[in-house]
């Protein structure tokens, strides 16, 4: 049953029931089963798959995104493993597969039960894989899931003001902008980050899944 099965007669019923279903769902995330790729929810034994991916473009070397480093992947994975057990984060590895190999990580976080909404982000990928289908399957398969599992009737998107690769990627998926918001954090080396942020919303979904579907099939075998 999901947040829109519910009574409506008695709107407390509906407010009472709906997050602790939510919440029941996001707890038990299984992986996220692609054609190509799977998300797995990520787990303390990946510390060298992560610096191993991460490796491949020197990724921790960024400014505008967070990547695990051989001195920080220890408390990357604490601080998303602490936010899954807090059951304000969902963090995953992306894996290849044909191989099972880890190029990349992403996440569902600022889980909010109550509205039914929550941010995808905290996403990035060895450089081998990057501008191929990894980031539009990855994506897919999480909007897939928030909004026909989980029932949101909004997903957001967060992005450094900087990163125009990312802003683009992220209009490509068919999201909206709706603003930038300044000084939205801190970044490691002390950076005030503006950050720019998008949401796709349930009304919008269907087609958006349609046209994701579209770039996936027109994508070449690798």
């Amino acid at each position: 049953m999901s947040g829109r099965d519910l009574p409506i007669s008695d709107g407390s019923l509906v407010m009472a029931r709906a997050p602790a279903i939510f919440s029941e769902k996001t707890s038990n995330m299984d992986t996220l089963d692609g054609q190509r790729i799977c998300l797995r929810p990520l787990q303390s034994s990946d510390a060298t798959a992560l610096l191993h991916a991460a490796q491949d473009g020197e990724l921790w070397n960024l400014t505008v995104t967070v990547v695990p480093s051989p001195t920080t992947v220890d408390s990357y994975l604490k601080k998303a493993l602490d936010g899954r057990d807090a059951g304000t984060v969902l963090p995953f590895v992306i894996v290849l597969k044909d191989s099972g190999e880890v190029i990349g990580s992403t996440r569902f976080w600022k889980i909010d039960p109550l509205n039914r909404k929550l941010e995808i982000g905290s996403s990035w990928i060895s450089a081998s894989w990057q501008k191929t289908f990894v980031n539009t399957e990855a994506k897919y398969l999480m909007l897939r899931h928030a909004f026909e599992v989980l029932d949101c009737v909004r997903v957001q998107f967060t992005t450094d003001e900087n990163n125009q690769a990312s802003r683009q990627a992220i209009l490509r998926l068919g999201a909206q902008q709706e603003g930038i918001v300044r000084h939205e954090r801190i970044m490691p080396d002390g950076r005030k980050r503006n950050s720019v942020r998008f949401s796709i919303i349930d009304d919008e979904w269907p087609e958006v899944r349609l046209n994701l579907e579209k770039k996936l099939a027109g994508y070449s075998p690798r």
